[in-house]
This record gives structure tokens, C-alpha cells and sequence, in this order.
């Protein structure tokens, strides 16, 4: 070894690390990069890790989560941007990286293209479908405008509705360019919406107005919590913001686009005076209207007038009919009178009091016709109990056992009165009482019994056939 060598000092690896860091850091303390950002990771953590990219080199980048929640442009994959931040080491994988402290889209061609993909990420949800716009109210009670409350977009505004239709104008101030823009608008709409019956008048129609200016200083109104705000509410609304050739994402998703504040507050309101003379033209036409009306009803009246005849003439029928039909009536009246007075009379002499024989003849009568009526009725129904009474003795004949005896079986009987169904139960010197169809006999057993040459099969109730 040679002595050159042995007097290198001697460094740990955690030392040299922490030299080259304490070196990048001096040297490079406050830097501004340029390149497309790639691999963009959101940690759980809330730090932001991605690369900075051009066609020959890549730089680590990282955006701690308290900077990361306050940038104004969020990153996205494949945006150009322009990152601001010093440069430092990361000894755990020996490389370096930048710590970004702001964001900035490089030039208006990536700003354009931010805000195209914006564009159509939100068309996609439906935010500016056209089915969903409302329609202005003809004539506006209260009108909110949220603006600048210094600007000349205001005064433009109420001078133009002074002149138009003067209305009730609610302001809400917001800033219309910088970072706390964006919130101060979304939040002015929301808060219009959210109005109590109560207190301030809920506005009919709301004018979101800015005057003109670079794409960087309308960016407020391109920003997504602005757009959904202006979606969202339910009050129809106005974009007023820039120039006529000026566009902004809320102008997509308002309910009606106005090229400038000015025309804006002409679309708000229509104009008084053509309302006084149209509403006056309407009241000539309806009265001409109306004249001419009245003098052709009185022409046609006139001329039904001249062919209708005289009263008399038009009564002359009718009241000679009526002088016939009350004649008429006179000589009814006194014919139903005399009709009636002839049914009373007969009815009368049936109502007369009966002596006593003509009683107990009416009596005897019918205690005759009730009679005859009574012997009817009793021959009637002996013939229907006989008539019974033989069915059942025909079904008792055909399920008497006394049948069965009739055509010569037998019943035995043992001497306590039991039946013998069988040969098996009679003992010997048993005597038997036999009982045949015309008669009974007695006899005594001899105690053989001969069995069957074959069983013959009982019948389902369990009973031996008797043949």
C-alpha cells in the first residue's frame, strides 16, 4: 500500500451520504424544472411521488402532503408542468430527487390540454347535458350576481337592468382571480341555493360574472368544485365570464351562456317599455277585436229580429190551447167527483155491520172449507209416511238375516244364548239350539268336529261366505 492511499480520509457510508446531500442541497437550494410528469403515485400517507421526464433524462420528484394540499395545479400523468423546489438526496436508495414546492403547467398548450381532458372527464358524468339545463324566468323577482364587488362588471350589470326592468339585485363578493377564487365562487352558488324562506329573498336567477382576461386569470372558473356548483343548482343560472370569445367549463354546465356581464343582465330581464307598448298593442287588438264582435252579434240580432213574428201572434195558440185545457178541466173534476163518490157509496154498504146469522154463516163456511182443507192434508201425508215406511222395509227385508235362514242355513246357538261360529268352539255333549227359518229345534253335540277340505276366503268385512 502506498502512502498516497493511506492518507484518504476515511468516510462510514452514512457520513458520505450525508455529505453529498449537505453538497446537492447548498448547491442547489431553489430550482425550477421543466418536464412531463410520469409514474404519479398518491400515498396513503398523502405524499406524491412521480418522475419528472424529458426525451433524455428523469428526475425524481416528491410533494410532501402539506404542499401537496395547497397547489394550486394537481398533478396528472403526462401533463408538461414546471415544478419549483430544491434538490435533495434520499440515502436509502443512493439517489436524488427534487422537492417540489409549487406546480405550474408549462405554457398554454399543456393548460389547454388540462383542461380538455377536465372537459371531458365532466361531460362524461353528465354535467352539461342539455336535458338538465333550466329554463329563465320571463320576469325575475330577485336576481343574485356573484362578482367582484369592486370590478366594473357590477356596475355594468345594474346599469344595464336600470334600464331594461329594474329588479331587486342581491350581490354575493367573491374573487374572481387567485387561489381562494374557485372556493369563494362554488360556495357563493351553494350558498344562494341554500337560502331559508325566512330572512333574504331566495333569488330567481343567478349571474356568475367576470370581465375579460388571459386563460391563467379565468382558471378559477375552470375549476371542478365551480363546475359541479354550477351543475348542481337548482336556481337557473348565467355564465358571464370574459369576452364573447372568452370559454370556461362552468359555460357548459350553466343553464344559458352569456357573452359578456352586459348581455347577461339583457338576458336576465326583458325590456319594459316593449313589455308597456306590446301589453298596450294587445289592448287596441282586444278592443277592435271586441267592437267588431259586439256590431256583427247586433247585425245578426237584428236580422233574427225582422223574421220573428209579432208577440201576439207568437202567444195566440198557445193561450187559446190553454183556455180549451182549463175548460176542459172543469167538466174532469166534476166527472172524478161523481166516479168517486160512487165507489164510496159501494164500499160503504160492504162495510155495513152483519146480523148474527149471516155471522155464523160466514163462520160455519169456512170452518167447512177449513176442514175439507185439514182432510187433504192428512190423507196427503199418510201416503207419504206409508210410502216411506215400505222403502225401509224392503232395504230391512234385503239385510235380515232371516232371509239368509229362509233358504236353509241355520243360526247356532249354545246353551248361554252365545252364537258358535265355528265348529272348533262347540264341546262335546254341548246342547245347541238351532234356529232355521220357520222355526227352532234343539240337538246336542258329539264333540267331532270335521274340518274343510279347503278355507274358503272371507270377505273384506271380515264375514265367511254363506255359500
Amino acid at each position: 500500500m502506498s502512502e498516497s492511499e493511506t492518507n484518504l480520509p476515511e468516510f462510514s457510508v452514512s457520513e458520505l451520504s450525508a455529505a453529498l446531500k449537505r453538497t446537492v442541497e447548498e448547491a442547489y437550494p431553489f430550482v425550477r424544472v421543466r418536464g412531463e410528469i410520469s409514474g404519479l403515485k398518491l400515498h396513503s400517507s398523502g405524499h406524491v411521488y412521480f418522475d419528472l421526464k424529458d426525451d433524455k433524462a428523469v428526475l425524481n420528484a416528491v410533494i410532501w402532503k402539506g404542499t401537496a394540499r395547497a397547489l394550486k395545479v394537481k398533478p396528472e400523468s403526462g401533463l408538461e408542468v414546471i415544478c419549483t423546489g430544491r434538490v435533495s438526496t434520499y440515502a436509502g436508495s443512493s439517489r436524488y430527487q427534487l422537492i417540489v414546492e409549487q406546480v405550474e403547467l408549462a405554457g398554454l398548450g399543456a393548460l389547454m390540454a388540462m383542461l380538455e381532458e377536465r372537459k371531458k372527464k365532466l361531460a362524461a358524468e353528465g354535467l352539461f347535458a342539455v336535458e338538465h339545463k333550466r329554463r329563465l324566468p320571463f320576469l325575475p323577482e330577485v336576481i343574485g350576481v356573484i362578482t367582484s364587488p369592486t370590478g366594473a362588471v357590477i356596475r355594468d350589470i345594474m346599469q344595464r337592468l336600470a334600464a331594461r326592468f329594474p329588479r331587486r339585485v342581491l350581490l354575493w363578493p367573491v374573487a374572481v382571480q387567485g387561489e381562494r377564487a374557485a372556493g369563494e365562487i362554488a360556495a357563493a352558488i351553494r350558498g344562494f341555493n341554500a337560502l331559508p324562506a325566512a330572512g333574504l329573498p331566495r333569488p330567481d336567477v343567478l349571474i356568475v360574472a367576470r370581465g375579460g382576461g388571459s386563460l391563467e386569470d379565468l382558471m378559477a372558473f375552470n375549476e371542478e368544485s365551480v363546475v359541479r356548483a354550477a351543475a348542481e343548482s337548482a336556481i337557473p343560472l348565467i355564465s358571464a365570464v370574459g369576452h364573447e370569445t372568452d370559454t370556461t367549463l362552468i359555460d357548459f354546465a350553466a343553464d344559458v351562456r352569456a357573452p359578456t356581464p352586459t348581455a347577461a343582465a339583457e338576458l336576465a330581464v326583458p325590456v319594459r317599455t316593449e313589455l308597456l307598448a306590446q301589453t298596450l298593442d294587445f289592448e287596441r287588438r282586444l278592443l277592435r277585436v271586441t267592437t267588431r264582435s259586439l256590431e256583427e252579434r247586433r247585425r245578426a240580432l237584428a236580422q233574427l229580429a225582422r223574421v220573428l213574428p209579432r208577440p201576439d201572434q207568437l202567444f195566440a195558440a198557445p193561450r187559446q190551447r190553454f183556455d180549451t185545457a182549463a175548460e176542459r178541466l172543469g167538466h174532469a173534476l166534476r166527472r172524478n167527483l161523481e166516479v168517486h163518490r160512487r165507489a164510496f157509496i159501494q164500499v160503504a154498504a160492504l162495510l155495513r155491520p152483519l146480523g148474527l146469522k149471516q155471522r155464523l154463516s160466514l163462520g160455519a163456511e169456512r170452518t167447512q172449507a177449513l176442514a175439507r182443507r185439514l182432510a187433504r192434508a192428512e190423507r196427503t201425508c199418510v201416503a207419504e209416511w206409508r210410502s216411506r215406511l215400505d222403502g225401509l222395509a224392503r232395504v230391512l227385508d234385503g239385510v235380515s238375516h232371516k232371509a239368509v235362514l229362509a233358504r236353509g242355513f241355520a243360526l247356532v246357538r249354545g246353551a248361554d244364548g252365545a252364537l258358535r261360529r265355528a265348529a272348533a268352539a262347540i264341546q262335546a255333549g254341548e246342547h245347541l239350539t238351532l234356529t232355521f227359518g220357520d222355526g227352532e229345534a234343539g240337538a246336542t253335540a258329539d264333540g267331532h268336529a270335521t274340518p274343510k277340505s279347503k278355507p274358503r276366503a272371507k270377505s273384506p268385512g271380515g264375514q265367511g261366505d254363506l255359500f
